[in-house]
């Protein structure tokens, strides 16, 4: 990456990290490409192609990148492919390519490639074949990443490792701020105060995205005033009615306020079937059913 690339896509990233796809997609197309370098274009499609795969336009991607593009943008074509939803193949096919060029010496570690890799084994809860190829670092994404995987795996100590190294090479970036509010979030107590404030700090420098709005939501659903949480989510809703995150939000804040629930849960089975939340909740339709059989 040059010394320029800051200038010329530090908004498209920005962008990304907050959640606001759409102004990802459309400043894209007003990067002059004459102004960048070969490598800087290939960040910036990659920037606008992890954005559409964001808004759920899997399909455009996948057509879009051909057989004979970079790499990097290969990589992100797998992503698209793995989350589709589509074939049942499809993710098997995915993580197999991925895996072949993973093993290739010649574009195995490519940064890009290696943020697809961690992604898409973090979503396969293989967390170790996820930190294979992302715990060396190399950039404030893959660090970000290390953050997520560990804080999944109930490691809020790595986590905070992480983030240190984050702070040490740029406390002020966006991304170390996100990391900042995940692992408070996750820690709890005096530290919900602290995420909420990074959260209302973006919500202040950015346009309000779902990302924002939930997170802001989050930390007040931790603080117990579920009611201004309801606000913020159904402000989200209304920027993305099939958002994952907003409904599965929306689901516990409304059960939280005894209000009913079932059409939020409905919408989140349709929009990601996978959602934790949706597994949680059916495991527990089961557990009740075989009691009330057992009781029968």
């Amino acid at each position: 990456m040059t010394s320029t690339s800051p200038d010329h896509l530090f908004g498209l990233r920005n962008s990304f990290y907050v959640g606001a796809y759409q102004a990802a997609i459309t400043g894209s197309q007003s990067v002059p490409a004459h102004a960048l370098s070969p490598d800087e274009v290939l960040h910036r499609d990659a920037i606008l192609y992890r954005s559409y795969i964001a808004i759920g336009s899997h399909q455009l991607v996948i057509d879009e990148i051909g057989p004979a593009a970079a790499t990097p943008l290969q990589a992100v074509k797998l992503l698209a492919l793995y989350l589709s939803g589509g074939a049942a193949g499809n993710k098997e096919s995915a993580v197999s390519r991925l895996k072949e060029l993973l093993g290739d010496p010649a574009v195995g570690s490519n940064l890009i490639l290696r943020l697809v890799a961690g992604t898409i084994f973090m979503h396969e809860q293989d967390y170790a074949e996820a930190l294979k190829h992302t715990n060396s670092g190399g950039n404030m994404e893959l660090l970000a990443l290390n953050v997520q995987i560990y804080l999944q795996m109930h490691r809020p100590d790595n986590a905070e490792k992480q983030l240190r190294v984050m702070q040490k090479l740029d406390e002020d970036h966006t991304l170390t701020q996100l990391a900042s509010a995940w692992l408070h979030l996750v820690m709890g107590g005096s530290k919900i105060q602290e995420a909420y404030l990074i959260f209302q700090d973006f919500s202040e420098k950015y346009t309000a995205t779902c990302m924002i709005l939930n997170g802001k939501a989050q930390c007040l659903m931790h603080m117990g005033n579920f009611e201004q949480a309801e606000g913020l989510l159904l402000e989200s809703l209304n920027k993305d009615p099939k958002d994952a995150q907003t409904l599965a939000n929306i689901t516990v804040c409304s059960l939280k306020l005894g209000k009913p629930a079932s059409r939020y849960l409905n919408q989140l089975k349709l929009a990601q079937p996978e959602h934790v939340l949706v597994k949680r909740m059916s495991a527990a339709e089961d557990t009740f059913d075989r009691a009330s059989q057992a009781m029968a």
